[in-house]
């Protein structure tokens, strides 16, 4: 696929970046890597802050978990929410925004979810109150009516009962064009600082995004294309395991897809520069080995997350 006319756009603009904590949940390894046993693991999981500079909007990209159940349908607040022990940031993200920027939640106007997965997606309404949730073309018909019609649903009736509804959202419409080596691309704020992308194969619907920086320097954030940086190096392959009921799983919907956008993901990366950051990977702030990436994260969240890798623990 490598192709030596894919370039970057050119551009002055950037925008502000910074990585939030989003909690964490256990895992094992076997579901996320071919070959692997079961073992258990804490996963943590990225929300992002993105400031436009010229407009001063501010927009954040996913939410990150909850271990509150009303946040969910049944079927995950029964499940998930319980097995996963899903653990809260030890800081709120609306607390972490205020601390680190000096806005309040009611100032965030858009809400990116990169996918509707329970760890990325909950209700907004009474927390972000001012602001829109924006899914990728397909989400909406791939997760409606939801919970509400349906109580053995994943997906969450508020935002895709087309009756019962409570949530604010939009499905994002474009213009797409290319970006690097993504053929649909959405230039969110009209001046190449920050583009929305399809990324298919997680579920319909699945996104990922790209974002300058004042340096000049372009970060993705590669939401769940894959869920560790093994993955993405080629050195571990997609995990498939066994349900209660018998029947296989994959964490991706559509494997051929999800291997097609990470290898777009590696142009990026390897010819492009371009710095990835996916949101349940912490191996660059384990090696401390991406300054660029370093950059998006405050003193202390530097100081928690290096005791909390060590001990693996929440944070």
């Amino acid at each position: 696929m490598s192709d030596h006319n894919i370039q970057l756009p050119t551009t002055e603009a950037y925008v502000g970046l910074q990585l939030l904590n989003g909690g964490s949940m256990t895992a094992e390894y076997h579901k996320l890597h071919a070959g692997e046993s079961a073992k258990e693991f804490r996963m943590y999981n990225w929300s992002f802050l993105i400031r436009h500079e010229r407009t001063n909007r501010w927009v954040l990209w996913d939410l990150g978990m909850s271990s509150n159940p009303d946040d969910f349908p049944p079927v995950i607040a029964n499940g998930p929410i319980r097995g996963a022990a899903v653990r809260d940031p030890q800081e709120p993200i609306q607390a972490q925004i205020a601390r680190r920027s000096g806005v309040t939640a009611d100032q965030v106007d858009t809400i990116l979810l990169s996918h509707a997965h329970f760890d990325h997606c909950r209700p907004v309404g009474k927390t972000f109150r001012h602001a829109t949730v924006l899914f990728g073309p397909g989400t909406g018909a791939y997760c409606a009516p939801g919970h509400l019609a349906d109580p053995s649903s994943i997906w969450d009736g508020r935002y895709f009962d087309p009756e019962h509804a409570t949530e604010r959202w939009k499905t994002l419409e474009g213009p797409w064009v290319k970006f690097g080596a993504f053929d649909r691309a959405m230039d969110f704020f009209g001046d190449a600082s920050f583009w929305v992308i399809e990324a298919p194969g997680h579920m319909p619907g699945n996104l990922c995004a790209c974002a300058r920086l004042q340096t000049g320097e372009w970060v993705l954030l590669g939401s769940d294309c894959c869920h560790s940086r093994a993955i993405l190096d080629g050195r571990k392959e997609f995990g498939s395991f066994q349900m209660p009921d018998g029947s296989t799983f994959c964490l991706h919907t559509d494997v051929d897809a999800a291997l097609d956008t990470l290898a777009r993901i590696r142009i990026l990366e390897k010819e492009l520069g371009v710095h990835v950051a996916l949101a349940h990977d912490a191996t660059w702030m384990q090696n401390e080995s991406d300054p660029v990436l370093l950059s998006l994260l405050d003193e202390q969240f530097r100081e928690d997350i290096r005791t909390s890798l060590r001990e693996e623990k929440p944070f």
